[in-house]
């Protein structure tokens, strides 16, 4: 007698293999039977015209500080997620000292965009040392599972305090002791070491992260813990300002451990054939053997701007601004007076104040063909007849009127493809998703709360391109469901999941595919101290289930709990 059998469904196993229909049978926590006719069980689900599927495995997250408030973990959970892996980025919380506390939430505000009251209110800091941190994540119940990597920056703050805010040179001591917190991380469960090398990472005072100009001797003598241990991953993100500098020790790295090193890839609009030389570097390192990995993302990454998101085409104008502080139905409200709408629209960024800026907000002042209304379900492939500047000129607005009257509506935000939409299409995207070469990740689930949610990443996977593309090839579905299961699971060393296969973990979604449709994103007010985000809901999943049971039902939690902390190199994970 199995505790439930899944009946009749379309089953695509996560190995790439073509899809079969069949009985997926299951009994305490694992898969026992999979295709054909299956036994009796307690309980039976009827997959008839249905997909069956495993969990998503979700290698790209930020969730080091939700894990602690939040035992869902929405909205990936909403979305078929049944694994999370955070302490991307080279940001999260341990190992810290009491006086570098604040230290560390800066960081995380800077970098990942998750407010300093939201963490201050839901951080419980009952740890010091990385162990400490990952007896915490244990200790508390939660709906999926979750799985840490050790940081660069609150290592380095930890063993260099404010000469590591300083950005200054790491000594050989350092490097030392550095290198034996990795271990220490590492051997208590940790699946790998990240940092973040490039200027787009700063504190909220604009400084760049202590990371930022690590030196190769640092990189390398940290990283020389994973062979030491001959466990996790190495991986970073880098502007890439010197290739030849980053490849050579990222090679290095890689020959002198065998294990996994990975960086961050988009294209990008000032360098639009940088992703192509990067990607033959790493088929050049990978025909030497080498275990370099491209990650990836699904789709661009893509700022939404609207009332109360964390950037809009006006926060630089004085009369918008001194509304920001407003509740935002006051601010919609006042927006409305087209008093206050004359005086916004003629009051311009002059040059002075633009160069001020990041990079990336100059161009949000003045690139109108970049901006791109989102529609309902939102379009994240969109044409240029939806920019901002081809509507003005059909309509015969200014395009500062065209943005300002769309965004003042109820739940409409302008989308703004940061990355990844420099040939304004998904074809390198398509091309980087049929490469071996590269890892599927990057949707930053828990990160960039009021201006990013792609934490809904895996399914636009199937739906997008596995059904939705009109500009473009599609992909096939058993492609894109391996690269978010087998793949990632492999990838990292998760070694008990990712397929459905006798005897591994029952991590399993029901999906109704042809009902598969992602909601436009709506900010709500749900975080610790009141704070708000982004959040995006999906229709078409049946169910979900972790380790064999059911925690998700027609969109709504069972209200069960089997979610666990997973460590590396136990439990038969490498």
């Amino acid at each position: 007698m199995h505790d439930i059998v899944i009946r009749g469904g379309t089953i695509m196993d996560g190995t790439g293999k073509a899809a079969f229909s069949g009985d997926v049978a299951i009994a305490e926590g694992r898969i026992v039977g999979v295709g054909g006719k299956q036994g009796p069980a307690r309980r039976e689900i009827d997959a008839t015209g249905l997909m069956v599927t495993p969990g998503w495995v979700d290698v790209h997250t930020h969730y080091d500080g939700q894990a602690m408030w939040d035992p869902l973990l929405a909205p990936s959970c909403w979305h078929g997620v049944t694994t999370v892996v955070f302490g991307n980025c080279g940001v999260g919380f341990a190992p810290v000292k009491k006086h570098h506390r604040q230290a560390l939430m800066d960081l995380m505000e800077g970098v990942e965009e998750i407010p300093n009251p939201v963490l201050a209110a839901g951080l419980t800091w009952e740890w010091e040392s990385f162990p400490d941190f990952m007896d915490a994540l244990e200790r508390r119940e939660r709906v999926i599972d979750i799985a840490a990597q050790a940081a660069h920056l609150p290592m380095r703050v930890y063993v260099m305090g404010d000469r590591a805010i300083r950005r200054e040179a790491a000594t050989a001591d350092d490097i030392a002791q550095m290198r034996q917190l990795t271990i220490e991380a590492l051997r208590v469960g940790a699946f790998g070491f990240t940092t973040s090398r490039t200027d787009s990472h700063k504190t909220p005072d604009g400084e760049l992260v202590p990371s930022r100009n690590a030196d190769d001797l640092e990189l390398l003598g940290i990283g020389s813990a994973l062979g030491e241990t001959g466990t996790g991953a190495f991986g970073m993100n880098s502007d890439f300002d010197d290739e030849d500098y980053e490849l050579r020790w990222m090679r290095k790295l890689a020959k002198e451990t065998g294990r996994p090193v990975w960086f961050l890839l988009t294209d990008r609009y000032e360098d639009p054939e940088r992703w192509r030389r990067l990607m033959k570097a790493v088929h050049a390192a990978r025909s030497e053997g080498l275990p370099l990995t491209a990650q990836i993302a699904g789709r661009p990454i893509g700022v939404m701007m609207g009332i109360g998101t964390a950037l809009n085409p006006f926060t630089v104008r004085p009369s918008y601004k001194a509304l920001e502080t407003l509740p935002m139905a006051e601010q919609r409200k006042r927006l409305r007076d087209p008093e206050l709408r004359r005086k916004i629209l003629a009051e311009k960024p002059s040059d002075a104040e633009v160069a001020k800026l990041a990079q990336f907000r100059q161009l949000i002042t003045r690139r109108w063909d970049k901006f791109f209304t989102m529609g309902d379900p939102p379009d994240y492939e969109p044409d240029s007849e939806k920019s901002v500047a081809a509507i003005a000129a059909r309509t015969g607005r200014t395009p500062d009127e065209v943005a300002y009257d769309y965004i003042i509506e109820e739940n409409q935000y302008l989308y703004f493809p940061v990355v990844n939409y420099v040939a304004g299409d998904h074809e390198p995207i398509r091309e980087m998703l049929s490469d071996p070469a590269c890892l599927l990740g990057l949707s930053d689930g828990g990160a960039h709360c009021t201006s990013i949610v792609d934490s809904g990443l895996p399914s636009f996977m199937l739906a997008h391109w596995g059904r939705d593309r009109r500009r473009g090839p599609r992909l096939p579905l058993e492609h894109l469901i391996k690269r978010q299961t087998s793949e990632t699971a492999d990838f990292f060393g998760l070694s008990d999941r990712g397929r459905l296969v006798p005897g591994l973990r029952a991590d399993v979604n029901i999906i109704d595919f042809d009902r598969l449709r992602l909601h436009k994103p709506e900010l709500v007010h749900d975080m610790p101290a009141g704070g708000r985000r982004f959040v995006q809901r999906v229709d078409g999943y049946e169910a979900t289930l972790a380790a064999g049971i059911p925690i998700f039902e027609r969109g709504e939690h069972t209200g069960a709990m089997p979610g666990r902390l997973v460590r590396a190199g136990q439990n038969g994970h490498r």
